[in-house]
């Protein structure tokens, strides 16, 4: 614990806050990020943990850390995550903690792309590993759009989606918790929005 509590001081002398992006389901976080990265490959964004399976083309420890639930809950109770969470009721999800701590202590522009439930523990934490935050919700244009994107990208079932978009009604809710909210009609002007906020936080000039 004595080299975690080392590395979460160094954090504190970051200049900017750790940036927390959510939005709900389908909404296309993943590409406004990948927009963002290709502008500003100086960036960096947290690869999370997840007990779900791995969608075609996705790569461990690039897209996610894939896990059994066994290794998720066994590394949870060893505090190796900044968050956890379930999501939809069907796979964990987690942050891993150190790698966010030794970014931020060297100054590295730092995205975390977490559900409602992930950005609402991280906010409480916060304050406990004497971090910044600055929480931005990425919004569709319209509910309407939202359905057409998810059945778009077809890789969910009937119940999954179903289940998907329950879920975007409560997270699209909570967006008045959150300190930016940026719309994601056209993606190019999603990301540059999204740089805007990171040149802001960490003080780098355009």
């Amino acid at each position: 614990m004595e080299n975690g509590e080392m590395k979460t001081n160094e954090a504190q002398a970051h200049k900017g806050r750790l940036i927390v992006l959510t939005g709900p389901t389908a909404v296309g976080k993943g590409t406004v990020e990948a927009k963002l990265l290709a502008k500003h490959p100086e960036v960096w964004v947290s690869v999370s943990a997840t007990t779900r399976d791995p969608r075609p083309g996705e790569v461990n420890g690039k897209n996610y850390w894939f896990m059994s639930e066994d290794e998720f809950v066994a590394r949870e109770r060893r505090n190796w995550f900044l968050e956890t969470a379930v999501v939809h009721g069907m796979a964990h999800y987690g942050t891993p903690l150190q790698p966010v701590l030794d970014h931020l202590a060297r100054n590295i522009p730092t995205i975390l792309e977490i559900d409602l439930q992930g950005a609402r523990r991280v906010k409480q934490r916060a304050a406990e590993l004497n971090l910044e935050i600055v929480s931005v919700f990425i919004a569709p244009p319209s509910y309407d759009e939202l359905v057409k994107r998810l059945i778009g990208r077809g890789t969910e079932n009937e119940e999954q989606r179903k289940k998907r978009l329950e879920t975007a009604k409560v997270e699209l809710a909570a967006e008045p918790e959150f300190d930016v909210r940026i719309v994601n009609d056209t993606v190019d002007r999603a990301a540059d929005e999204l740089w805007d906020v990171i040149a802001k936080e960490y003080g780098i000039a355009e």
